[in-house]
């Protein structure tokens, strides 16, 4: 368990983090969003001991993480979105944090063959890419097999392959019962892969909820119609009050009217349906709804701009 109470931190005049109280639970991966500027690093920084607070309090498993003996048998964290010295080999890299945080040395090998760098354990770390630096660093985070795992934007640089094994990863070691802390800008990546959500904004919380129910809550609901009777349905469906849009020959998007309704209106006027199906909009649409008043650094498209 993570839990921040009231954590606040100040750099001279301006607040970065804003009495953020939290918690981070086991046995889910938590996704935590937020614009640029919003104070995300530097709370993953706080309780990592990196930063100290201003005020307030953050926790791992009831202690801060100084008072964590050897903490990497507790929490693994790549929160810099590089890891090792560009001279060194990945082997020497983790066999020295194996040996400060007494770890067997047998579990570097084990490491490196996780993230799939067993190939390149003796090569220096000046030549790596950065998506070969990211899984180094997310070596680093599980050398010490910890329960607990931090992880600031690490799919960046990772191919599909690797972000597929990345979320993978994240869900098999939930399921184990691990807390999974998730930075991440790729929305639709955190919504595959998160089942709960922090959302914070100019260093406050702006709210916490599972995935599925903010996203329900924040977008509105949208039934899918396909029937070759498409234009004829239309017209009918418009009548009764619903907006719709035609997004081919026989497919339609339909709101404003309940799929039972629209069903039994298809079935009075005899409409033949292929499908009738209903969903929500994606976690992107509800996480700009919901911050969109606390970006701090956004561009504006110049007048007459445009892809020629």
């Amino acid at each position: 368990m993570i839990t921040l109470e009231a954590l606040t931190k100040d750099y001279g005049a301006t607040r970065a983090v804003n009495e953020l109280s939290v918690q981070i639970a086991p046995g889910k991966v938590t996704g935590f969003l937020g614009p640029n500027g919003a104070g995300k690093s530097t709370t993953m920084r706080m309780i990592l001991g990196l930063d100290a607070p201003t005020a307030g309090q953050a926790l791992i498993n009831r202690v801060p993480y100084a008072k964590l003996r050897y903490p990497l048998h507790t929490v693994g964290a790549h929160i810099s979105g590089t890891a090792g010295h560009p001279g060194h080999t990945p082997r020497t890299f983790l066999k020295a944090l194996a040996q400060s945080n007494r770890i067997p040395v047998r579990r570097v090998d084990e490491a490196l063959a996780e993230v799939g760098l067993a190939s390149v354990s003796g090569k220096r770390i000046g030549g790596f890419s950065l998506g070969m630096r990211q899984r180094l660093g997310i070596a680093a985070a599980l050398l010490g097999d910890p329960q607990i795992l931090i992880l600031d934007e690490p799919m960046n640089g990772l191919d599909a392959d690797g972000i597929s094994w990345i979320r993978q990863l994240m869900r098999t070691r939930a399921d184990a019962g691990g807390t999974i802390f998730v930075s991440s800008h790729l929305m639709s990546e955190v919504q595959q892969v998160a089942q709960q959500l922090i959302l914070i904004g100019r260093g406050e919380l702006i709210t916490e909820a599972p995935t599925l129910e903010l996203i329900k809550e924040f977008t509105q609901q949208v039934i899918t119609v396909r029937t070759p009777q498409a234009a004829e349905f239309t017209g009918l469906l418009v009548q009764r009050g619903a907006e719709v849009s035609t997004l081919g020959e026989d497919r339609l998007e339909v709101s404003g009217m309940p799929l039972e309704d629209i069903g039994a209106l298809a079935f009075a006027s005899h409409v033949e349906l292929h499908d009738l199906s209903t969903s929500h909009g994606s976690l992107e649409i509800a996480y700009n709804q919901l911050t969109h008043n606390t970006v701090q650094y956004s561009a504006e498209l110049a007048k007459g701009a445009g892809i020629k």
